[in-house]
């Protein structure tokens, strides 16, 4: 696999600065994949591509404002983004994986004290940088008051946090929006529920390794740990539809991730666990069979993950097409449907 194959030309100003008002607005790039056929809609158009016993996977991860600041000892301003809670002291902190900027100003036993008196030891400095720290107090009500949601480089613009959130977002975990799904609304949905198709939910907490472009072989890559769980009624679902010949419908490249994670070589398994599973071409898929994701970075494993689902050929047409028929990019841009 050569990482050049996943590279594309966008221009800077196909990159989405803001979401599509009303969500559902966004136009909707149709993907044939059995005849190469490319349709251009309209996202509220969704419905028409769906049909009664289509089992419609959604990820429900709310973004939480894991973007903050604390100074160092010497009274250095960092900048601290909170990946991943691992452990949780009742009442008096808990354990964070964190990413922080000037890093080596954070050295491991430095006590870092945040804008309301917060305070985090580094505990230990992980291979890839990542700092361990151990709080002493409570840490959600810190983000609560004081936290921004980490929106993702390239967005320059001022967001509103809850348009960087799906409208059925629940549990709080992801440091970035799962974003195949900012372009439902609630009136979407019961459309699509008054077809027949049944709508259920996995979680996966996105953590910052999806804005990681892969650097040189792409089987050298490292993908980061992300919790995910996939309940008992989901599963059951899944495995019902896969053994009555129903689509599975995956709402972003976080559920496919999941639910091919989750496979266990006859069906999906519930239950929770991390997964850091690179889809990319060669790979088999076993669950998924149709797929709403958005336009991805150039070099990205969203990128490569799309390809192993659709063809190499097909997937650079449709992005030469998508950019050529202006299309809006990444998180805040427009959809593709893939059947």
């Amino acid at each position: 696999m050569n990482l050049e194959d996943f590279d594309y030309h966008l221009p800077p100003e196909l990159i989405a600065q803001s979401g599509a008002e009303p969500r559902d607005a966004s136009r909707l790039m149709v993907i044939h994949r059995s005849t190469g056929q490319i349709e251009h809609r309209i996202f509220r158009d969704l419905p028409e591509y769906l049909r009664a016993g289509d089992v419609l996977v959604l990820n429900e991860s709310r973004v939480i404002p894991a973007r903050t600041f604390a100074t160092n000892p010497y009274g250095t301003l960092l900048e601290v983004l909170l990946v991943r809670e691992i452990s949780a002291d009742a009442g008096s902190g808990g354990l964070w994986e964190a990413l922080l900027k000037p890093a080596r100003r954070a050295r491991v036993g430095s006590v870092l004290t945040f804008a309301d008196d917060l305070q985090a030891t580094v505990e230990a400095v992980e291979e890839d940088g990542t700092r361990l720290l151990r709080f002493a107090g409570n840490v959600w009500e810190h983000l609560e008051n004081m936290g921004k949601p980490p929106l993702p480089p390239y967005i320059r613009a001022s967001v509103d946090p809850e348009r960087y959130q799906t409208v059925y977002a629940q549990t709080p975990g992801s440091v970035a929006a799962p974003t195949a799904g900012l372009h439902f609304t609630p009136e979407l949905l019961d459309r699509i529920r008054g077809l027949g198709v049944t709508i259920c939910y996995v979680t996966l907490h996105v953590g910052p390794g999806t804005f990681k472009p892969v650097q040189d072989d792409p089987d050298q890559h490292h993908m980061h740990l992300e919790p995910y769980e996939v309940p008992r009624p989901t599963a059951q679902a899944i495995n019902q539809a896969k053994a009555e010949g129903r689509r599975v419908i995956a709402v972003g490249t976080t559920v496919v991730r999941t639910l091919e994670t989750a496979w266990n070589g006859m069906q999906v398994q519930a239950g929770a666990g991390e997964t850091q599973l690179f889809i990319r071409p060669g790979f088999q898929y076993h669950v998924v069979e149709a797929l709403v994701t958005n336009f991805h970075l150039p070099k990205s494993t969203l990128l490569m993950l799309v390809s192993a689902f659709m063809g190499h050929e097909l997937m650079q047409r449709a992005y030469q097409t998508a950019v050529a028929e202006r299309y809006r990019f990444y998180s805040l841009g427009d959809a593709m449907l893939i059947l």
